[in-house]
């Protein structure tokens, strides 16, 4: 898996040279939906508009979008979910273009990232607990999606994201940059987009989104266990070379 490239536009090293994945998003996939929304950053950056007002509103369509999810409509929540996720990718594209590349828009774009991932799995949730439906866009009965096994999965995926996040900010405390792994954020948006629109064919839908939420529980939490891994052979490794 080659370098990767930050949504502030650093590029990112340290892959793991000797544990062989499987590549969900290719680099090439990731130049090229850069290219295309790139005039739309260069648009903004001549409005003026903040790059953190940009990341402000990728988190309130994130939220917007847990609420469709809570109505079991997969497929509005899904491209709800596109727009945030662009809105997530333009302000790094916002902030290089515009000059306002900063230490702290990274950290608090991250921290947003967060708060965004849990209010969609909070959606997800509050549908396959069997909550009531809060406004008229429905997808079926809310008692026949009752599915302690869906909302167990949830749980793991929410932790797994986060442990994703967490090993790689301990792993810089410790001086290793660690950004390898399967399922990072930009692969976990992707998956759950994919599997919310085919989630929306009937009949097969709630299996489909009960499928996609138990590979974004197990890969992501696969991901963190890698990381684990790749961060104690790095230590190790520089440890004998000292």
């Amino acid at each position: 898996m080659g370098p990767q490239i930050s949504k502030r536009g650093r590029v990112k090293h340290g892959q793991d040279k000797q544990m062989a994945e499987f590549v969900f998003l290719s680099e090439k996939n990731r130049e090229r939906y850069l290219q295309i929304i790139s005039p739309a950053g260069k648009f903004m950056a001549r409005l003026g508009i903040h790059p953190n007002i940009l990341s402000l509103t990728g988190l309130v369509l994130s939220a917007f979008s847990g609420l469709i999810y809570s109505t079991g409509a997969f497929f509005w929540g899904a491209w709800v979910l596109v727009l945030a996720g662009t809105c997530d990718a333009l302000d790094g594209q916002l902030a290089r273009q515009a000059g306002k590349d900063s230490l702290f828009g990274a950290f608090f774009d991250s921290t947003l990232d967060r708060f965004s991932e849990v209010f969609i799995f909070l959606g997800l949730a509050w549908h396959f607990s069997g909550g009531a439906v809060l406004f008229e866009v429905k997808a079926g009965n809310p008692a026949t999606s009752q599915s302690p096994v869906a909302v167990l999965l949830i749980i793991l995926a929410i932790t797994g994201s986060f442990m994703v996040s967490y090993t790689r900010a301990r792993a810089e405390g410790v001086g290793v940059n660690c950004t390898v792994g399967l399922m990072q954020r930009p692969e976990r948006i992707i998956l759950l987009i994919i599997g919310s629109l085919v989630a929306s064919i009937p009949v097969i839908g709630q299996l489909v989104m009960k499928l996609t939420l138990l590979v974004l529980a197990v890969l992501s939490n696969v991901t963190a266990l890698h990381r684990m891994i790749y961060v104690k052979k790095e230590l190790f490794r520089k440890t004998r070379a000292q």
